[in-house]
């Protein structure tokens, strides 16, 4: 069982006018992708946030959940996914399930989306939510993200969901050429960058600095 609350039909109802307040947040921060939007409007946000925060549910906030951890704000969830740039026949490599909110909105957009979660209770509660959503494209692995997952690559797109120190040479290694990876850089919080890396059909490799953000650090063994 979830260690918190599944919303009834009525209380997703009643969590319409925050959906459209969210995506209104969205469309002003700039994401106009009308694919990404469906996508976030589609995942209920108050199933993958603590009981405690339940009415922080859809506030442009990054808030607590078990380990130490977060679910990101919807503005920086919606523009990492929309820097992917993702097509529905992608697969997609996810490090650091979490929640598995962004993971969900990930599979709505993707032929395949596998997923690294190094905490055992975090993806133990992210795989009920997607058994609760009826997502069934999802891939979980508990592990080291920072490795990848060589056994299944290489992937077309790549997010990484905790900051790193550099890009990760691992996870670059196991992307596709013509493939994009969507990485948050930094060794202090206060001084992360999201960046969007791209590799070219010949293996050359250009980034480009989408915005300021504070992630938790991504931990390898």
């Amino acid at each position: 069982m979830l260690y918190q609350h599944i919303p009834t039909q009525s209380s997703v109802n009643e969590g319409a006018g925050d959906r459209i307040r969210m995506l209104m947040k969205l469309r002003n921060s700039g994401i106009n992708n009308v694919e990404v939007l469906s996508a976030m409007e589609s995942v209920p946000r108050e199933l993958f946030v603590e009981d405690a925060f339940l009415e922080h549910a859809y506030d442009d906030t990054a808030l607590p959940i078990p380990s130490g951890q977060t679910i990101s704000q919807p503005t920086v969830v919606g523009w990492m996914t929309w820097a992917l740039d993702l097509e529905p026949r992608m697969r997609v490599l996810e490090i650091g399930t979490g929640s598995g909110y962004q993971t969900s909105i990930l599979s709505k957009l993707s032929r395949r989306v596998y997923t690294i979660e190094r905490h055992r209770d975090l993806l133990a509660m992210a795989e009920e939510r997607f058994a609760h959503l009826k997502l069934t494209n999802i891939v979980t692995k508990r592990g080291d993200g920072s490795k990848g997952w060589r056994d299944v690559a290489p992937f077309d797109r790549i997010m990484v969901t905790a900051a790193a120190s550099e890009i990760p040479a691992e996870l670059l290694e196991q992307l596709s050429p013509g493939g994009i990876m969507v990485v948050p850089v930094g060794n202090n919080v206060a001084d992360q960058i999201l960046l969007r890396v791209e590799k070219s059909q010949s293996g050359d490799i250009s980034t480009q600095h989408l915005m300021n953000v504070r992630f938790v650090p991504l931990v390898q063994d």
